[in-house]
């Protein structure tokens, strides 16, 4: 994946929440998953075209936003579970915490400098194959600007809190399922305790490398 579509994939995904903790509760549980991620999509372009501190990729910056507005709209404890895979069920609940922790940052650090990359993109929705009392759903968008089109999918559930993505999809791969893989590895080598290790070992890389 090149910058340019790492920019525009990590503009979708900041755009699936970066504004919806301004919402009420009731607004958000109302609102259809479709309808929901192409406002957030739309706002959130328009904000991170504004924020020169977003685009240079400053990751206090964008870890607040991340922490106030996107996981507030994300089971993370899931979409964490299921990447870990079936080391998570003899994970303690401090292993479980820290894991989430350092997924996060992982996450933050891989998509916060391609941010510098957003310019002109717009959000086009597709139809939802969904009936009215599903409580799952596959919601597909595609992203467009200069360049091919970026076809980005969103699973997300339906909660007592309104819809929350559990995972993403941008050109056929699927979030989860990629450090699935990778993390199973980990755990099936070293642990979970060697899991977490390797985490922070490559976020602490990936700090050193942003101040180099």
């Amino acid at each position: 994946m090149n910058r340019r579509t790492l920019g525009r994939f990590a503009a979708a995904v900041l755009a699936t929440g970066l504004m919806a903790g301004m919402l009420p509760l009731a607004h958000a549980a109302e609102e259809a998953p479709d309808a929901m991620i192409k406002r957030l999509s739309d706002e959130v372009l328009g904000t991170i075209r504004k924020d020169a501190a977003i685009q240079a990729g400053d990751i206090n910056k964008v870890m607040s936003l991340v922490d106030a507005r996107i996981m507030p709209n994300v089971n993370f404890p899931r979409m964490t579970a299921s990447a870990v895979g079936p080391g998570w069920r003899q994970a303690t609940p401090e292993q479980r915490q820290r894991l989430q922790q350092e997924f996060k940052l992982l996450l933050v650090r891989t998509y916060s400098g391609a941010l510098s990359q957003v310019s002109n993109e717009e959000v086009q929705m597709k139809p939802l194959r969904a009936q009215p009392t599903d409580t799952d759903v596959l919601v597909r968008s595609e992203i467009r600007g200069r360049g091919d089109p970026i076809q980005l999918e969103y699973r997300l559930e339906k909660t007592a809190e309104g819809w929350k993505i559990y995972n993403l999809n941008v050109l056929g791969v699927w979030l989860v399922e990629t450090y699935r893989s990778q993390f199973t590895q980990e755990v099936n080598a070293k642990g979970i305790d060697g899991l977490i290790a390797s985490l922070s070992e490559r976020n602490k890389a990936n700090a050193a490398g942003k101040k180099g």
